[in-house]
């Protein structure tokens, strides 16, 4: 933890004023406002850039205040708390009246996690309340993963950031909805689907649209500057080859079967073999690509499994349809 004791304190008193503070999670760093100040939720939304629809999720200190912020906890839901909380686990319940329509998109459920860092957990304590925080960057671009990621982006929009050091896990939470009369994921995360199984007994479904509102759905997420361009394993050094003699400044995700091939491109990043490092290495990747100029991405996607789930969803959305001038 290197936040300092003091600054944990200065940081809960500018969310008890209203302000907005950026904090270390193991997922990603968020953009935390006290989650009953309605007034505070809407500048996450402004100094985000975020649509008013896009629902929060509201970070709690354990999984004891669950029943705090939500209503009618099925067991389902008690399980899952009980072996990934603290976690990147998100669970969606019936909203509970502390949490305004604001910070739910107008949607009569909530999205609520207990992260697992040592700062944002004293935060949360310190505080004495709920936090809603969405990832620090501006809507649909790379998460941060660094206290100066947060800094490059947001800059003095944000009131106080809070330095907790590298993210851990380096992708967000994985979100459960838990409200129907079978749990399924909303967006797979740091949690994997594996795991979630082994602790439920039964398989859980992965649908690609949910009625749910909740982060990360949008068809374009977690974009880099560079259009990013997804092919098969075998094509990736054929494709940023040919785009690179056409022109483009190509940055490149080498897949780990290639490691050490020589590529002509501008840019090559090596992709680790471990799903845990490519997770946690995957945003300052792409931001990596962004700094050296690059104009074009080319990639392929993990094998969808364990974490690999995660890493692809990240990268199909951030190869996603981008807005047209």
């Amino acid at each position: 933890m290197t936040a300092s004791t003091s600054d944990i304190e200065k940081a809960a008193g500018v969310l008890r004023a209203g302000g907005l503070v950026a904090l270390p999670t193991e997922t990603v760093y968020g953009l935390g406002a006290n989650a009953e100040d309605a007034a505070a939720v809407s500048r996450i939304f402004q100094v985000k850039g975020r649509p008013p629809s896009h629902p929060l999720i509201v970070h709690i200190g354990g999984a004891e205040h669950l029943d705090d912020w939500v209503q009618d906890v099925p067991t389902t839901a008690r399980l899952l708390a009980e072996h990934f909380w603290p976690g990147p686990l998100t669970l969606v319940l019936p909203r509970g009246r502390r949490v305004p329509l604001k910070a739910t998109g107008g949607l009569e459920t909530v999205a609520v996690r207990v992260p697992d860092h040592p700062v944002a957990l004293a935060l949360l304590a310190a505080f004495g309340g709920g936090v809603t925080a969405p990832s620090a960057n501006r809507f649909g671009q790379v998460s941060p993963t660094t206290a100066n990621d947060v800094r490059a982006e947001l800059g003095d929009a944000v009131d106080f950031v809070l330095d907790g050091g590298q993210c851990e896990v380096g992708v967000e939470s994985t979100i459960v909805d838990v409200t129907g009369d079978a749990p399924s994921i909303l967006r797979p995360g740091g949690v994997t689907r594996e795991d979630l199984e082994a602790v439920l007994g039964f398989p859980l479904a992965v649908p690609s649209t949910s009625h749910v509102r909740v982060p990360g759905q949008h068809p374009s997420h977690y974009a880099p500057r560079a259009r990013v361009v997804l092919v098969e394993p075998e094509k990736v050094i054929a494709e940023a080859e040919l785009a690179q003699e056409l022109g483009h400044q190509v940055g490149v995700f080498l897949p780990p079967s290639f490691a050490g091939a020589p590529v002509k491109a501008h840019a090559v990043v090596a992709v680790p073999a471990s799903m845990a490092a490519y997770a946690r290495g995957l945003y300052g990747f792409l931001r990596e690509l962004d700094q050296q100029g690059c104009d074009l991405i080319i990639a392929s996607l993990p094998v969808e499994e364990a974490l690999g789930l995660a890493i692809a969803n990240r990268l199909r959305r951030a190869a996603g349809p981008r807005p047209t001038a």
